[in-house]
């Protein structure tokens, strides 16, 4: 059973997720989050195309996609260099050499990470619709 649905539904959800952190002043959670949904959406492409991915970082995962499945996909390298940023500095006081994750995110960061995920989104979207 191929359950690339159910990885592309818990990225919408994590998507929906960091616009809510963003209204409660979540900056840091709202990063992480739209980070954490791209990677489901690469996943769930990934499943989608019978590609198997393992890890956490997108920018690798994004090149054996559009490697492997022919997939012209570079325009969307600086969206997932950026949301790779997000994965442990968001959460881990000890990254810094002073204060905690949150005083270091603004609502512009938020912004960007969610139209960053947005980006990615939207291409593994079209290739899915395209496609089936």
């Amino acid at each position: 059973m191929n359950r690339w649905k159910d990885w592309y539904e818990q990225g919408e959800r994590d998507l929906e997720r960091a616009k809510l952190d963003i209204q409660h002043g979540y900056y840091e959670w709202a990063c992480f989050t739209a980070r954490q949904s791209s990677e489901k959406f690469l996943k769930a492409l990934g499943l989608y195309l019978c590609i198997d991915l393992w890890g956490h970082s997108l920018v690798p995962m994004l090149k054996i996609i559009s490697d492997k499945a022919r997939i012209e996909a570079d325009h969307l390298i600086p969206y997932s260099a950026e949301l790779d940023k997000y994965f442990i500095p968001t959460r881990y006081p000890n990254v810094f050499a002073s204060g905690k994750p949150s005083d270091y995110y603004t609502i512009e960061d938020a912004k960007r990470a969610i139209r960053s995920a947005n980006n990615i989104r939207g291409f593994c979207e079209r290739y899915i619709s395209e496609q089936g």
